[in-house]
């Protein structure tokens, strides 16, 4: 008896108004107009709140493209951000300050490192995939720590943000917030396709039995790696976006303690969901900021709330809503 592997894109389940789908067009809606409620209520912070939401929220997207399609568990992601962040900060600091040399130079020095990363962390599997890039993560953080024309470890301010020839201002927080609304949605629309298509189903094949897609012709090690540098690149450009965000960077940027917060907000919004990483970034830093207000000791609150979703929550707060979107 043999099984036929269907690889068309037609074989993705027709969109259907289910509630799950009813709640994500709730949430963009709300997102859409935050920057009316901040001007109406007066309110600039929740602004500032939400534009760090949709940045991380990104980097959690490309996160969720390795993580929750390509079972590939990194643990050195937030190294993108870094390197987007800093290849805007050394371009400042030297100069220049247009975006259409910054931001292309984040993403690709962001992709290039993933290349290298992948190219070895991929021939492994499990813990010792984890462990590797961690490592080079860890690496490329003290190479930064390092980097004394640009701060070092204190880190160095930005004290221009990019420019785009005067088309968008990225002083003006609504601009600002209404470019990574933007972003964010393309950055979904992107996954979206990819994931629906025949590399995102080979993908997926190779995460579920990697031994049977190269056994059928699969070259299977070249699409995880393909997958690794766009996560990489759409990281990258994160990276930038909060650069520009904070007017500051530093290497605790690329920390592997804030690679596990990604992974924590791809988890808390349902792994291997369109939406998720969305959701997740939004609960995990609105969580955050409501307990920094009314206790010192915020995380021992947020860990174990964070644990009891991971035991008994596996499809995250989207499953919770209606199962596993698929875009």
């Amino acid at each position: 008896m043999t099984t036929r592997l269907d690889f068309s894109p037609d074989a993705a389940p027709p969109f259907r108004l289910t509630a799950l789908a009813a709640f994500y067009i709730a949430l963009i809606a709300i997102l859409a107009l935050i920057p009316v409620y901040a001007r109406l209520s007066g309110d600039s912070f929740v602004l500032i709140l939400f534009s760090r939401v949709l940045i991380l929220a990104i980097g959690a997207v490309s996160l969720n493209l390795i993580m929750g399609y390509g079972g590939m568990v990194s643990f050195g992601h937030a190294a993108y951000l870094g390197i987007g962040g800093y290849a805007v900060g050394i371009l400042a600091k030297e100069g220049i300050a247009s975006g259409l040399v910054q931001w292309p130079a984040a993403i690709a020095a962001s992709a290039l490192f993933a290349l290298a990363v992948g190219a070895l962390s991929l021939r492994t599997r499990g813990v010792y995939f984890i462990m590797i890039t961690l490592a080079f993560a860890q690496m490329i953080y003290f190479v930064a720590i390092g980097l004394d024309r640009y701060g070092g470890d204190d880190g160095l301010t930005i004290y221009q943000r990019s420019q785009f020839g005067g088309v968008i201002d990225l002083n003006d927080k609504t601009q600002f917030y209404y470019l990574c609304f933007a972003l964010l949605l393309g950055s979904n629309y992107l996954v979206s396709r990819l994931i629906n298509s025949r590399f995102g189903l080979a993908i997926r094949g190779a995460r579920s039995n990697d031994r049977r897609m190269r056994a059928i012709g699969f070259p299977t090690f070249r699409y995880r790696l393909v997958a690794f540098v766009i996560a990489g690149a759409l990281c990258g450009l994160a990276g930038a976006l909060l650069a520009n965000h904070t007017n500051f960077i530093s290497p605790a940027m690329m920390h592997w303690t804030r690679s596990g917060d990604l992974i924590v907000m791809v988890v808390l919004g349902g792994l291997g969901s369109l939406f998720g990483p969305l959701i997740g970034a939004a609960t995990f830093l609105l969580l955050e900021e409501a307990l920094s207000r009314v206790t010192q000791y915020p995380d021992l609150i947020l860990g174990p709330a964070l644990l009891l979703v991971a035991i008994y929550l596996h499809g995250g707060i989207a499953g919770l809503l209606g199962g596993r979107g698929r875009g």
